[in-house]
């Protein structure tokens, strides 16, 4: 027996983590001093709607280790998995490894694996699922965590996003460059090395730079088959359905699967952005 618990920088939807037996330690996230948990209860629209009207930035605060250890307590008699958002942007991994610690104290003998998704988003959807592949074939602990370690070192995360304005408010970039991109219409591809955020190439205008993301794929693997692509997007399900189709007119994919971000990808790709994983 196992489970997974998983903080909610992944994009699996509500029913999907009941099913799949997976448990979600969620983020909180603050605009204009109302708190949002990123949960079960979490309601999208109204999220998304303040952060739209808000001139501030949103404050978001990841898990704390007592409840990583909520989730592990329950759980303490399986094969636990945690997978947390990258370790190079939030504290999440450092909660979750107090938590881990603790447990092994407490419970000799537990079996715990620690993962470190180093991506967000879609990509963190795709370790997750890719998880539940390696269950379905073994649940040799060892070689299950090999497998995925192996997984997360080969994935590669895209993303273009519609507006920059919340990485203004929220001092990723500056103030001075998002305005200067926003006027040009300028709408980047980013992508995660190592867990960090860094500059893949630079388009003008959104349709252009989602047909080179298409193609960035083979550009970046030399491969023309892919087992699954994750798609996760906010408020855009008809630009990922298009992507998803364009993927399958450039390549062999067994699988492509379309989420909406939760909350806390939704607070920072903002509305219209588009994140895959590979």
């Amino acid at each position: 027996m196992y489970k997974i618990i998983s903080d909610s920088s992944c994009d699996l939807k509500k029913d999907e983590i009941v099913d799949l037996n997976v448990s979600y330690v969620p983020f909180k996230i603050t605009i204009d001093g109302k708190e949002y948990v990123d949960d079960n209860d979490f309601e999208i629209g109204d999220f998304l709607k303040n952060m739209q009207a808000s001139l501030n930035p949103i404050k978001t605060s990841c898990p704390a280790p007592y409840e990583f250890m909520e989730e592990i307590e329950k759980n303490k008699d399986r094969d636990i998995y945690i997978v947390t958002i990258t370790s190079k942007l939030s504290g999440s991994y450092n909660a979750a490894q107090v938590a881990v610690e603790d447990a092994r104290q407490k419970f000799p003998g537990i079996k715990i694996g620690l993962i470190d998704s180093k991506t967000a988003s879609g990509g963190q959807t795709g370790v997750v699922l890719k998880l539940l592949d390696l269950l379905k074939e073994t649940e040799d602990f060892d070689t299950v965590m090999k497998g995925i370690t192996d997984f997360v070192n080969e994935q590669t995360t895209l993303f273009v996003l519609e507006s920059m304005q919340n990485l203004i408010k929220n001092g990723r970039i500056k103030k001075s460059a998002g305005l200067i991109a926003n006027v040009l219409n300028i709408r980047p591809i980013m992508g995660t090395k190592d867990g960090e955020i860094e500059l893949y190439e630079m388009n003008r205008g959104m349709k252009k730079s989602l047909e080179k993301l298409a193609l960035a794929l083979e550009k970046i693997t030399n491969k023309k088959s892919f087992d699954r692509i994750c798609i996760s997007h906010v408020n855009a399900k008809e630009r990922a359905e298009k992507l998803a189709k364009r993927f399958k007119d450039l390549y062999e994919v067994n699988e492509i699967v379309i989420r909406h971000t939760n909350g806390l990808s939704a607070g920072y790709a903002d509305i219209g952005g588009i994140v895959i994983g590979f």
